[in-house]
């Protein structure tokens, strides 16, 4: 088998582990973290760090929330000894 040679690739073994099939990846290639993502571009798989966005951004894609809640009385609270 003939293998084509691209700048920054590695040359890896393919396994089976169970019924799936893996690669170790190599230390130079190591991603930080437990987590990726993997997606399919043609022939070639592309494993990536997920895409982090800020809480308020997360918000910002929640649809409204549309309804009554009861009121809730705000009472001072009680003097505390020390």
């Amino acid at each position: 088998m003939l293998v084509r040679a691209v700048q920054n690739s590695r040359s890896v073994k393919l396994f089976r582990n169970g019924r799936n099939q893996a690669v170790r990846i190599p230390r130079e290639f190591e991603l930080p973290g437990e987590d990726a993502v993997m997606r399919r571009e043609g022939d070639r798989l592309i494993i990536e760090l997920p895409e982090r966005i800020g809480l308020l951004a997360l918000l910002s894609t929640l649809d409204p929330i549309d309804e009554d809640f009861a009121l809730i009385e705000d009472a001072r609270p009680e003097d505390v000894d020390f």
